[in-house]
């Protein structure tokens, strides 16, 4: 009996959980990479322009939430996030739109679908680069993204659900804004 092999059973999400870990690791690794690389680019530097501003180019080490940006910025963001809907998003993941699954064509007059858009579209740059995501970046991509991002904006209380097949409604947003952060400087 001593010759037989034991039998181990492996739980089911165990791969996933490695393969997860595999892609945090690569992530880790490529951003530790940055800080070093842009550590040595710092040390290189002429020692006269340590002290000087090099402008607004380093402003922002990731990009933004598109909800926060002005005017050139926000429209710059708006027309790529647009391009990436239309080209890779609507003919590669949406299928008719049913009454079980809306979804706007003009989906960019809804901020909530503005905002969950770009974030998802945040999500996919970072999670199909090879150089931070590993093998299981687009499956992760899809599990922790795609997937609930697109149940939120076509359920039937998502912010499409007052728009029909070739019909557009706004009626259903909530009326006026929130006072936050956003408005602060607006009076």
């Amino acid at each position: 009996m001593a010759d037989e092999d034991p039998d181990f059973t492996v739980p089911v999400g165990l791969f996933q959980d490695v393969e997860d870990l595999k892609a945090q690791l690569a992530s880790l690794t490529a951003q530790v990479k940055r800080v070093i690389d842009t550590a040595e680019t710092d040390e290189g530097e002429d020692p006269d322009d340590a002290g000087e501003d090099t402008g607004d180019e380093d402003e922002w080490n990731y990009p933004p939430f598109i909800l926060l940006l002005e005017s050139p910025q926000y429209d710059d963001e708006l027309r790529a996030l647009i391009e990436w809907v239309e080209g890779v998003l609507v003919p590669g993941y949406l299928a008719e739109p049913s009454a079980a699954a809306h979804w706007c064509h003009l989906w960019v007059e809804h901020t909530v679908a503005v905002a969950r858009l770009h974030a998802l579209w945040l999500a996919w740059q970072e999670l199909t680069d090879p150089a931070t995501c590993g093998y299981t970046g687009p499956s992760l991509w899809h599990r922790d993204h795609l997937d609930p991002c697109l149940r939120e904006l076509r359920a039937s209380s998502g912010p499409f659900a007052g728009c029909t097949k070739g019909e557009h409604a706004i009626s259903h947003r909530l009326p006026g804004t929130v006072p936050s952060a956003w408005t602060q400087g607006e009076t």
